[in-house]
């Protein structure tokens, strides 16, 4: 197949590091190694605007086109922002190239009840381990062994206490269970809109605002939604002290978020 993907821009390097993805294995001279779904690849970065797939478990060029969000006019977004506004300017050219991920929903949650308390090595940690000991085997590329995340029928009480996740193993339990249990449930979710998307999240055993907003913007791609952490409120706090105006932007702001998000980080 042809092997090259052709976005407006990408930085691999930036998506890798965002903490909206647990599984990106970097390998060196700037390839990664990205499982999602029932398929894994190997990307390399080949210019601003192109990514190579060096390697991919099934030839399926447009199912990565997607997961990298192919269709999202992300320099339309840029563009859209307010010149006066300095802060939110320089944070968007300073991500430049990072793009919201076509992930599964499902894995999205499960990561992101996971990630409450946790850096991110440790939640890749965590995560690793749960796909290791209840996914199904994908393959391997230069001895690296890839799993897939594991359906909900798979999780059980056995599977995770040896994934260290503490305090947050029944949350999980949980969660697969409802999965388990309702197999259409998915589906309805999907249909919801985003308040009642959020609510319906937060309803899950140990899920709160912050783990379902991220789930609804990385798993659901819910691309208005405005997660808040610690490194969120001082950001608005110190830029923002009269508040930040979300109808501004609607309905852009989770990727406005991002781009506010990882731009603080770099400047404390």
């Amino acid at each position: 197949m042809d092997n090259i993907i052709k976005l407006d821009p990408i930085d691999l390097s930036k998506i890798a590091n965002s903490g909206q993805c647990f599984r990106w294995k970097p390998l060196g001279d700037g390839r990664f190694l990205i499982p999602a779904r029932d398929r894994f690849a190997v990307f390399s970065q080949r210019a601003e605007n192109e990514v190579d797939i060096l390697y991919s478990s099934i030839d399926d060029k447009a199912f990565w086109e997607d997961y990298l969000d192919r269709d999202f006019d992300y320099e339309k977004i840029r563009k859209s922002i307010d010149e006066n506004d300095g802060f939110l300017t320089a944070a968007a050219h300073a991500g430049k190239g990072l793009r919201i991920l076509r992930q599964d929903p499902f894995e999205a949650l499960i990561s992101f009840i996971i990630s409450q308390r946790k850096n991110i090595p440790a939640i890749s940690s965590c995560v690793e381990k749960l796909c290791r000991s209840a996914g199904e085997f994908l393959g391997s590329f230069e001895g690296e062994e890839v799993y897939s995340f594991p359906k909900p029928s798979a999780i059980n009480e056995d599977v995770l206490s040896g994934c260290s996740l503490g305090y947050r193993l029944p949350y999980v339990l949980s969660a697969a269970k409802v999965f388990s249990k309702n197999p259409g449930f998915l589906d309805k979710l999907s249909e919801m809109d985003d308040e009642e998307l959020l609510s319906a999240l937060q309803s899950f055993y140990g899920v709160g605002i912050k783990v379902a907003s991220c789930t609804a913007l990385f798993g659901f791609h819910r691309m208005n939604v405005f997660p808040v952490d610690v490194w969120m409120k001082r950001a608005l706090n110190e830029h923002y002290p009269t508040g930040f105006d979300l109808k501004k932007y609607a309905p852009n702001n989770g990727l406005i978020q991002q781009y506010i998000f990882e731009y603080y980080k770099t400047l404390t």
